[in-house]
């Protein structure tokens, strides 16, 4: 091969894993060894015939670790009756205590909205236990797939919480039971 090919075969191949890169779909699919790379060659705006196109994702599947999950231990539960707490997080400081010095009911704080408990038409699911940006993601993708939409989510210090309508609860709660108990492994 004159060194002209091989210096515009390896610019194909890297273009090729730029795009997959930018799908991360995409790329969860060439791990878990699901994808029809002639297919998915014809969707990438990569300059270059479909069948080399195919050949630079079949070597880049080959290289990327394989697709794993494991099960999360965590204590799942939904609670009822959340909106936005009076006060937002103005009234609190970083102890997990108001101003006042009571105990704080937040379950969860974005800028300057805080919500919780407080007669609202919303459900947390909560997942105490071993939750990270990972769990979320995953949640938050299993979610989407179930046309739930949640108006608040977020992990921190081992707890994972996410707020929808109260009519979603329960289907929520089944959904974040089933994403953690197959959470993907993230590679490097």
């Amino acid at each position: 091969m004159p060194a002209r090919d091989a210096v515009a075969a390896m610019s194909l191949a890297a273009e090729t894993r730029r795009a997959v890169d930018r799908r991360p779909f995409l790329r969860t699919a060439l791990r878990a060894g699901v994808v029809n790379y002639t297919a998915a060659a014809r969707t990438l705006a990569v300059d270059g015939e479909t069948d080399a196109i195919a050949t630079a994702l079949r070597r880049y599947a080959d290289e990327l670790p394989a697709y794993e999950t494991e099960s999360r231990d965590v204590r799942v539960r939904m609670e009822s009756g959340i909106g936005p707490l009076e006060g937002g997080a103005d009234d609190a400081d970083t102890d997990g205590a108001g101003a006042d010095g009571e105990a704080d009911d937040r379950l969860l704080r974005v800028g300057g909205t805080a919500v919780g408990p407080c007669d609202g038409d919303r459900t947390a699911i909560v997942a105490a236990g071993e939750v990270d940006t990972a769990a979320l993601a995953d949640v938050l993708a299993r979610l989407s797939l179930a046309d739930i939409s949640p108006t608040a989510a977020g992990v921190a210090d081992g707890t994972l919480v996410v707020v929808v309508d109260r009519l979603e609860g329960a289907n929520a709660l089944r959904t974040v039971e089933d994403a953690l108990e197959g959470v993907a492994v993230r590679s490097a």
